[in-house]
């Protein structure tokens, strides 16, 4: 057994170094050639110099192949590695110098990658989640780290360009006042005369009243402040209504290239376990696990994988097994719940609009009742996410579908009913501030908004979005405490019948990351009217992570049925670009069709927040205007589409190419499989014959 070992060392080595076989070749890994040179004897012969680099035409050597990318143990590649350095190749200095080059980059490439994963937020976190649940809860988290980069790099924006100016150009600058309007719509005071109850203030802090109210974190504080001098100005309304665009913009550049990067994995995997499997197995192993801890973690991640891809496959397998009525009756059924699934939806629509119209009655009442009154709408709609989704699951158990086409079609359920939740909550409230879009009724004939009960409608808007924000945070608090442990500890110290049916929670994914998209939606939506609300959305997303966290390992079990988390990991995105496309509209609506509140704000001037841009057009030079009127001339936007055009045909042809040439391979594959496993069972076919041959001669004799 030694002396085979070694023997199979020896082809493996010298199959390396006469540089056979590699993945570039057209020959079959098993139909590698044997160095003439091994002797019969049991002791191997390595032929330790190194490939041979091939020739172009013009008979310049070309680079040697990288030992890393060869299929060898790590031991022979070591050897190779020491052999090849105690040898001294004949080079020139070009040469020599070149590969002096390439190594020193190298090395600083490698350097700097483990650099950047030593500051790597949550990396060993994230490696112990998903070697103890699986990549498809490792994929929540991925994604929460993802919004919590992304917050806090707006809040760096929108610190740099609105608040930190606002705050040193406040007593310097340049700050008007609005007379020009009526005297009514300029009557604001957040700020309450006299003294106020100790309790006021918590109070104030939960409903962003008070003194909230009037500080940095809302609108209505800021004003249209400007500052000129010879060599610098600076423009606060402006700079505040361009930070809000740009911090849309680089959200929406963010989640694209994200989601190239998981559509690349899903083309790569081809979003199915064909052919998934050797890919799993023979390189899904990281050689960097050191440890008896991160080996056992990376073992359970590599189970996880391919448990899922045998229950999908399993689950095809049954479904294309059912005849053509059972199928029928699993279309009807499937089209009968989702139904039942939209009428649960619409009936918390009804609830939502229900609270927010009772609520916007009753605001202005105080002390608790009047705290319970302003998060009514806060409560239905916790509520109806909570239970709407629950049955929505329960539904989804009836449809059959696929573990990932489960989680896909549970969230999308989910996000329809939160999303358009928030949606019918903005429409309350612009409903209301807006007299139902009449500007010719008596309470918004004077100012075009009612300005009764809303002076300052944007602050408004985004003490709403404050207290989303805030409930939500409250509600995972509460839920961890008071729901999650009991429950753990009830499983685990009583050991009745009905403690053991019910069991430990397992994390179910599409509801974490639908509150994550929720909560992401909420604070692209109000960051336009509580332009702080990226920074505690921040802090929220933290808090959350070690929550989530601690629920997890102390309270949750692994899941029953796992599911492909490279797909979800790309519908996430897809959902919260959904969120993201409901924000725009929003902000759209808001800067364009509303009037600004005349008694606060930096755009209490104008008619409408976007008629600050035209208005600063026309104060540039007339080099600067017409430049922008070229860029936006037919002149150049026809052929700039042109253009695009043709650059998105010749990526989707591109894409169309590389398609079908994995589809090719992946034929290859299935083919060369059926081939190999032909031949086996000739080869068993035929050393069956040859024993049962020896053993008749053997009788003979």
């Amino acid at each position: 057994m030694a002396s085979e070992s070694w023997r199979q060392g020896s082809r493996e080595m010298n199959d390396y170094t006469e540089g056979i076989v590699y993945p570039g070749d057209q020959q079959s890994l098993r139909l590698r050639r044997v160095s003439s040179q091994m002797s019969n004897q049991n002791y191997p012969q390595f032929n330790w110099n190194p490939a041979p680099a091939e020739k172009d035409e013009e008979g310049n050597r070309g680079q040697p192949r990288d030992l890393r990318g060869s299929p060898l143990p790590m031991a022979l590649k070591r050897a190779v590695r020491q052999v090849q350095q105690m040898q001294v190749p004949v080079v020139s200095s070009r040469d020599s110098w070149k590969r002096k080059k390439n190594k020193s980059l190298r090395e600083l490439k490698d350097n700097a990658r483990g650099c950047l994963s030593f500051f790597t937020l949550w990396s060993k976190s994230l490696q112990k989640i998903g070697g103890n649940f699986g990549g498809g809860v490792q994929s929540y988290f991925l994604f929460l780290r993802f919004l919590v980069v992304l917050n806090f790099v707006s809040f760096l924006l929108i610190a740099g360009f609105v608040l930190i100016p606002s705050i040193v150009f406040r007593s310097v600058g340049d700050s008007l006042v609005n007379s020009t309007g009526p005297k009514e719509c300029m009557d604001y005071d957040p700020n309450p005369p006299g003294l106020v109850k100790f309790y006021n203030y918590f109070l104030n802090l939960l409903s962003g009243t008070g003194f909230m109210e009037y500080s940095y974190l809302f609108y209505g504080y800021y004003n249209n402040t400007t500052v000129e001098d010879r060599n610098f100005s600076y423009n606060i309304p402006l700079a505040y209504l361009f930070s809000a665009v740009f911090y849309s913009a680089f959200c929406l550049i963010c989640i694209i290239a994200r989601m190239g990067t998981a559509a690349r994995v899903v083309v790569v995997t081809g979003g199915s376990a064909v052919g998934n499997y050797s890919m799993i197995v023979f390189t899904s192993w990281d050689y960097g696990c050191l440890g008896h801890r991160a080996t056992k973690l990376k073992q359970k991640n590599i189970h996880y994988r391919l448990q899922v891809d045998l229950e999908e496959e399993s689950l095809k397998k049954r479904a294309a097994a059912l005849t053509l009525c059972q199928k029928i009756v699993l279309y009807a059924l499937r089209i009968s719940m989702c139904f039942v699934s939209f009428g649960l939806i619409i009936a918390a629509f009804y609830g939502i609009f229900m609270a927010t119209e009772y609520s916007q009655t009753k605001s202005g009442v105080p002390g608790i009742l009047g705290l319970i009154f302003e998060y009514l709408p806060s409560i239905v709609i916790t509520a109806g996410n909570f239970l709407v989704p629950l049955l929505c699951d329960q539904i989804a158990l009836i449809e059959r579908y696929a573990p990932s086409t489960t989680v896909i079609v549970a969230l999308l359920r989910a996000v329809f009913l939160r999303l358009v939740s928030l949606g019918v909550l903005l429409y309350t409230l612009w409903s209301q501030i807006t007299c139902k879009g009449n500007t010719n009724d008596t309470d918004c004939a004077l100012c075009q908004y009612y300005y009764k009960v809303y002076p300052c409608w944007e602050t408004r808007i985004g003490q709403e979005m404050y207290k989303l924000t805030l409930f939500d945070l409250l509600i995972n608090i509460v839920v961890l405490i008071l729901v999650e442990f009991p429950r753990r500890m009830v499983v685990d110290n009583w050991s009745s019948k009905l403690a053991q049916w019910v069991g430990r929670q397992e994390f179910v994914v599409p509801a974490n990351v639908l509150g994550l998209v929720y909560g992401q939606t909420v604070v692209w939506t109000g960051a336009l009217f509580c332009p702080l609300l990226p920074l505690i959305n921040t802090i929220k997303l933290v808090l959350l992570f070690y929550f989530k966290k601690v629920t997890l390992f102390y309270n949750c079990r692994p899941a029953l049925k796992t599911f492909r988390s490279t797909t979800s990991t790309f519908f996430f995105l897809v959902v919260l670009l959904f969120g993201w496309s409901l924000a725009t509209v929003v902000m759209v609506y808001s800067l364009a069709k509303i009037h600004p509140s005349m008694g606060c704000g930096p755009f209490s001037f104008f008619p409408s927040m976007w008629s600050i841009v035209p208005t600063s057009f026309y104060n540039l030079s007339e080099i600067t205007q017409e430049f922008l009127f070229f860029i936006g001339s037919q002149a150049f936007s026809i052929p700039l589409f042109v253009l695009s055009c043709v650059v998105m045909c010749y990526f989707v042809t591109l894409a169309s190419v590389y398609g079908k040439s994995v589809a090719l391979l992946r034929a290859q594959l299935k083919l060369e499989g059926r081939d190999k496993q032909f031949l086996v069972k000739q080869i068993e076919a035929l050393s069956r014959q040859h024993q049962i041959l020896k053993h008749t001669a053997g009788a003979h004799d």
